[in-house]
């Protein structure tokens, strides 16, 4: 197999040039890291054939720390899956509440449990956005000190209330809460195997390498999970890769240009270092040192720049000179995709 064959049935397999519904998109790709909705939301729209509106972007979605202990919107039907920690689920038990705190805590055990009961009783009440609640509790006698490990950066009490099956966040840009609704969750080695079977059926093939940089986990565990699934071995540029399900026969041709999400699974699903798509060289343009991952610009399969769109504005940054015909391809797929724009700079 060929890098460009690989490449080809990557963007087919992640459904970007085999587009199919929401639901589906964010069931194969294992959710979508939403840190930022508007990333999110931009993931979805460029493999989805139906339109994604504001009225039925969050339908049937949930929000919740997910895969690398990152946020991530997934299929509510998923909650078993992704929050498969049964021994915490619905749990009052905040003896292990340091794992999500920046900075020593300074609540009791009690403290926690009452405070997180009375939050989910104020999101239950119609009280969701996260300053309100943080209102509501001073209100009701929750010190400076005390409000800010409970509403921990690191996601604090309100990260466990997510992490047990209480709350989810809503999925908007603006930080609010919702009630979770109840779910079984499978046990831990079943939603594993599950999690990593659709990474071999949709990111892949790939490296061991690869599947453990995207999950974060050791490449020992990913090789124990691999036998008790069907896989197959491809060789790639002296590389072993491994996939499940029978490859595409007929992968469309690799588009000219792809304006990819920012945090898109098409960077996040792979070893950075190991891409096909993004040159070594250009790594830092997109992966920048404080954690960001920016959207990447693809022209032929190989990230050349990346974007920013705000307002009526479009801002594009090559990291390579582009000759005329290039520029005028990136230029006509933002206008054929952002329609609204009054402003197109390049960077450079």
């Amino acid at each position: 197999m060929t890098l460009d064959e690989l490449k080809a049935i990557r963007l087919h397999r992640q459904h970007l040039t085999d587009r199919t519904d929401k639901l589906t998109v964010v069931r194969d790709l294992c959710g979508l890291q939403a840190q930022f909705m508007v990333n999110a939301r931009r993931a979805l729209e460029i493999r989805c054939a139906e339109p994604i509106t504001d009225e039925n972007f969050g339908t049937d979605l949930v929000k919740n720390w997910s895969i690398r202990g990152t946020v991530h919107i997934f299929a509510e039907s998923d909650l078993p899956l992704f929050k498969h920690d049964g021994a915490h689920y619905r749990s009052n038990d905040w003896s292990d509440h340091y794992r999500y705190s920046s900075s020593e805590p300074i609540l009791t055990y009690d403290q926690y449990r009452r405070w997180g009961e009375f939050i989910v009783e104020q999101v239950a009440a119609g009280i969701g956005e996260r300053e309100a609640l943080k209102a509501v509790c001073t209100a009701h006698g929750m010190t400076q000190d005390q409000l800010d490990c409970f509403f921990d950066p690191w996601g604090g009490g309100m990260r466990a209330l997510c992490e047990r099956g209480f709350l989810n966040y809503a999925v908007q840009e603006k930080k609010a809460f919702v009630l979770c609704p109840p779910y079984t969750p499978m046990n831990t080695p079943d939603a594993e195997r599950e999690m990593v079977r659709r990474y071999f059926a949709h990111y892949a093939p790939a490296t061991l390498r690869d599947a453990a940089y995207y999950f974060g986990w050791p490449q020992s565990k990913i090789k124990a999970i691999l036998r008790d699934l069907p896989v197959v071995c491809v060789t790639v540029d002296s590389c072993d890769c491994f996939y499940l399900n029978a490859l595409p026969a007929n992968c469309a041709d690799i588009p000219r240009c792809l304006l990819l999400a920012g945090f898109d699974p098409l960077m996040l699903g792979y070893r950075k270092e190991d891409s096909i798509f993004l040159p070594l060289e250009h790594l830092r343009g997109i992966f920048n040192l404080a954690g960001i991952v920016m959207p990447p610009i693809l022209l032929d399969g190989r990230v050349v720049g990346r974007w920013r769109h705000k307002g009526s504005r479009m801002t594009l940054e090559p990291f390579e000179p582009l000759d005329s015909a290039a520029k005028r391809t990136i230029t006509d797929t933002v206008e054929a995709q952002f329609p609204g724009l009054r402003r197109i700079d390049w960077g450079d």
